[in-house]
């Protein structure tokens, strides 16, 4: 089944129209390259913003919702074209070249996030069939990176070494990726009933083992992204983040980007706005967007961030990223497209806790005598 008609665009009454949130879609589709690929932000002042995998899928994304078609299926051509045999992207190409060549485990699994978006916001089954092959390696280069207690480790290196260090922000974004691609593969008639227990254990991990992960917790997506990726949901959601707000959101400015600087940014608060609206405050999410309207451009486009100590735009870039997570809040507030639920369930399942799928690899129970744990690098 396949829909023609973009769906209308997101509007957040009084806040933005959807011709805002249009504007501000075209200010992502004049940064794309013409190969496809969608860079942090154009050549400015002879510096050229770098391209990832993950970035790029949610800029795909946002140019979806707001109905510019072509250059968000652009964008996904380009990057299953660029895709290696293993199934993961260099970390960083800047003007098409790769300067950062190691796979990191969130960036590749994100496309399981994008193309399933794509998939509910349009009802193309004929893109997410082709685009399949492109998921399922991509997740099976992020599951090598997953260890025996069941988090990822954050990179492979490209002499093939593993990354020591487990990243909770990318953990948690892994776990929403995980969920999409089982939907995806179920949807398609493939199902991976190994990726759903890899979910289960890492969604786990993520909520009850901090100690599993590297020490980032001056950065607000840490504190957040637990809640946004789906792990950490009811009462423990709402906890996590009345304990962080007045560290990392400061009051008619919006949520900073670590909680050592004076910088608030706009991508870092309209990711807590989804995050809060997952977490059922809406009332608090709704007043996060309207506030970080101020770092709006008039051209539609928004400044990455406020050094509100300097008074003074930082770091100097619009980049596409950030109006990308602007375009896909304002969706998650309104409920416009299919996709709009994407961070509360996927394919009619809530995300939340989970109990592992296995106990005793993360030792929340005693290790059977033959243990038959699948092994993972």
């Amino acid at each position: 089944m396949r829909s023609d008609d973009a769906a209308s665009p997101p509007s957040v009454p009084g806040v933005l129209t959807a011709d805002d949130v249009v504007a501000t879609a075209r200010s992502i589709a004049r940064q794309q390259e013409p190969s496809g690929a969608i860079p942090w932000f154009s050549p400015t002042g002879g510096v050229a913003g770098h391209v990832d995998a993950w970035n790029h899928v949610e800029a795909a994304m946002a140019l979806s919702v707001a109905g510019l078609r072509e250059p968000s299926r652009r964008a996904y051509a380009w990057l299953a074209d660029v895709q290696r045999a293993d199934g993961s992207w260099p970390a960083k190409w800047v003007l098409g070249e790769v300067t950062e060549p190691g796979g990191e485990s969130n960036q590749a699994a994100y496309v399981a996030v994008g193309v399933w978006h794509e998939l509910v916001t349009t009802g193309d089954e004929d893109f997410a069939r082709a685009m399949w092959p492109t998921v399922r390696r991509a997740i099976e280069f992020t599951l090598g990176l997953q260890t025996r207690r069941g988090e990822f480790r954050w990179i492979r290196h490209e002499n093939g070494e593993l990354g020591e260090e487990a990243l909770l922000t990318g953990c948690s974004s892994i776990h929403q990726s995980l969920r999409c691609a089982v939907a995806l593969a179920e949807r398609l008639g493939e199902p991976c009933p190994d990726w759903e227990l890899a979910a289960d254990q890492l969604g786990h991990v993520v909520a009850e083992h901090p100690e599993a992960f590297a020490d980032k917790s001056r950065w607000s997506m840490d504190w957040y992204y637990p809640v946004l990726g789906g792990p950490v949901r009811g009462e423990a959601a709402r906890a996590r983040l009345a304990a962080g707000w007045d560290t990392f959101v400061v009051p008619g400015l919006g949520c900073r980007c670590v909680s050592d600087q004076p910088w608030v940014t706009a991508a870092e608060s309209c990711e807590l706005v989804m995050a809060l609206d997952a977490a059922g405050d809406r009332d608090r999410a709704l007043e996060l967007f309207a506030t970080i309207q101020h770092l709006r451009h008039e051209d539609g486009s928004y400044w990455t961030g406020w050094q509100f100590a300097n008074e003074a735009h930082f770091p100097g870039d619009r980049s596409t990223y950030t109006a990308a997570a602007v375009v896909l809040a304002a969706d998650v507030l309104e409920g416009t497209s299919a996709g709009s639920r994407l961070f509360k369930e996927i394919a009619g399942r809530p995300l939340g806790p989970s109990p592992a799928s296995d106990p005793a690899a993360c030792g929340c129970a005693p290790a059977p005598v033959a243990d038959p744990v699948r092994s993972r690098s």
